[in-house]
């Protein structure tokens, strides 16, 4: 026996001292011999603890002991058992050797050649076992695997055909979400697309989970916007954001909490064109294993060609109504808006109020405090304005550092409240930028239709540039309002 190994355990019901004595003898040092007594017989609980290589059961021993034991003992595969036929007795007068599973019946008295035969017989029957059970786990590892692979397979299959049955890419994605859930637990899934005009400008389209609060948007819009930036090495712009729809298996209601190191950003290409990617919130579950991974980049490849395919990326340009720095909507969708409130001016006879916000001396902060500073203004300033105004009301950036809001049945009094309120709440907001502290002030126009009027566009537009003229030819810091002619009629200094 080598140093440090266990013996091999072999058990004996029945034995005398004498034929104990002559099978250890046999065996030698790397075995144990556990004899049973016709009185202590092994119960189910020792079956269960031990694994003997050979069972050495006396004919006396084995008819007599209790039926329940014997049945035990007969239903144990593992163990080879050996009959020992008591002297002047005929092996063959045991006819049941076979019927009653043992290896071999030996007669006595035992021979050291007897004993090593049986034990050798034993092992090999013990190797043939474990070749089986070695094969067994195989096929039933391949059948396994097999059936995984049949699993990944029709996944493939029903994410291919579904996302290759709609050109709308909310109707894609939200159908993907659907069918990626088969794949691995997600939480939430978020898309974005862009491209880039002749200027290498980026423009970009967001697809987000329905139903989210605002903090949840705030944080993924922040999250796609920046990895945009880093996959494409240019800043976003302008992006449009769409909705996915609520989906077949969405019965809980979905925590979209961003967890930055629990999401998969998967790049979405064509031809080794990058124009998207996808981002996979992953709930709770085990890691992914190698086939799952291929299939999960299989899935993508095959979402890829679909949502290109959808075409929407000739039209992401014109349709992007928000502004990449401050997340507050465009010069382009504020144009759109304000025909749109004109007709309603029109329709309803109701009063249409506009304001042109224009920050003081800005340049001065790009030049004392850098381009990095100057855009920290006008992100907080594009929040200031997103706290302070009602649903009803529009925000925009108009250009550079020049702020409008459209405000629907607002009349000048009302307007003139509104904009106070955005000029105080701008000159309280203390900036710091690399250590340094500052604070930014705004002037602002106000310009209002009376209900009936029929001005145009550029009418209002005129109006109010005139009284941000005025506010910022009087001093800064002050809102003014226009009464609709060629001056301003009142202005309101700051306090």
């Amino acid at each position: 026996m080598k140093r440090g190994s266990r013996p091999e355990l072999v058990w004996g019901i029945g034995l005398s001292e004498q034929v104990e004595g002559e099978i250890l003898a046999a065996l030698g040092p790397g075995y144990h011999l556990r004899n049973w007594s016709d009185e202590t017989l092994p119960k189910e609980r020792d079956i269960a603890r031990c694994n003997p290589l050979v069972i050495w059961i006396t004919r006396k021993a084995w008819t007599d002991m209790p039926d329940d034991v014997r049945r035990r003992l007969r239903e144990w595969d593992l163990p080879q058992r050996v009959l020992l036929v008591e002297d002047g007795k005929s092996v063959s007068d045991f006819e049941d050797v076979v019927e009653n599973g043992f290896l071999s019946a030996v007669s006595l008295p035992l021979t050291t050649k007897k004993i090593r035969d049986v034990i050798f017989r034993a092992k090999e029957v013990k190797s043939l076992y474990d070749d089986i059970f070695r094969m067994t786990r195989e096929i039933m590892l391949e059948r396994e695997l097999l059936a995984r692979k049949t699993d990944l397979i029709l996944f493939l299959n029903q994410i291919l055909t579904r996302a290759s049955e709609s050109l709308d890419p909310t109707v894609i994605l939200t159908q993907a979400r659907d069918d990626l859930g088969l794949l691995l637990p997600i939480k939430a899934l978020m898309s974005a697309f862009w491209q880039a005009d002749d200027n290498g400008v980026i423009e970009s389209e967001f697809f987000l989970e329905p139903d989210m609060d605002a903090e949840a948007e705030e944080a993924w819009t922040g999250y796609l916007l920046e990895n945009v930036h880093r996959l494409t090495q240019r800043p976003v712009a302008g992006y449009q954001v769409a909705y996915l729809g609520a989906g077949e298996s969405r019965t809980d209601t979905p925590d979209y909490t961003l967890n930055a190191n629990g999401v998969l950003l998967l790049p979405l290409k064509t031809a080794g064109h990058v124009f998207g990617c996808l981002a996979i919130s992953r709930g709770a579950g085990h890691p992914m294993g190698k086939d799952e991974v291929q299939a999960l980049y299989a899935a993508v490849n095959h979402l890829s060609l679909a949502l290109r395919n959808a075409a929407l990326f000739s039209e992401v340009k014109t349709k992007a109504d928000h502004d990449g720095l401050t997340r507050i909507h465009n010069r382009r969708a504020f144009d759109e808006r304000l025909v749109e409130e004109l007709k309603r001016h029109q329709r309803y006879s109701s009063h249409l109020s506009l304001l042109m916000l224009d920050l003081d001396h800005f340049k001065q902060i790009n030049d004392q405090h850098s381009h990095q500073a100057g855009d920290l203004v006008l992100r907080e300033i594009g929040r200031v304005l997103q706290d302070a105004l009602r649903s009803t009301d529009f925000g925009a950036r108009y250009g550079g550092e020049e702020f409008v809001v459209i405000l629907p049945q607002t009349s000048e009094d009302q307007a003139w409240i509104l904009a106070e309120r955005l000029r105080r709440a701008i000159a309280t907001v203390q900036f710091a930028f690399e250590g340094r502290e500052f604070q930014v002030t705004a002037s602002i126009g106000v310009a209002t239709l009376k209900p009936g009027a029929l001005n145009k566009r550029m009418d209002l537009l005129r109006q109010a540039d005139q009284a941000l003229y005025q506010a910022k030819s009087s001093g800064r810091n002050m809102v003014c309002v226009s009464g609709g002619h060629d001056e301003p009629k009142a202005a309101a200094q700051a306090s």
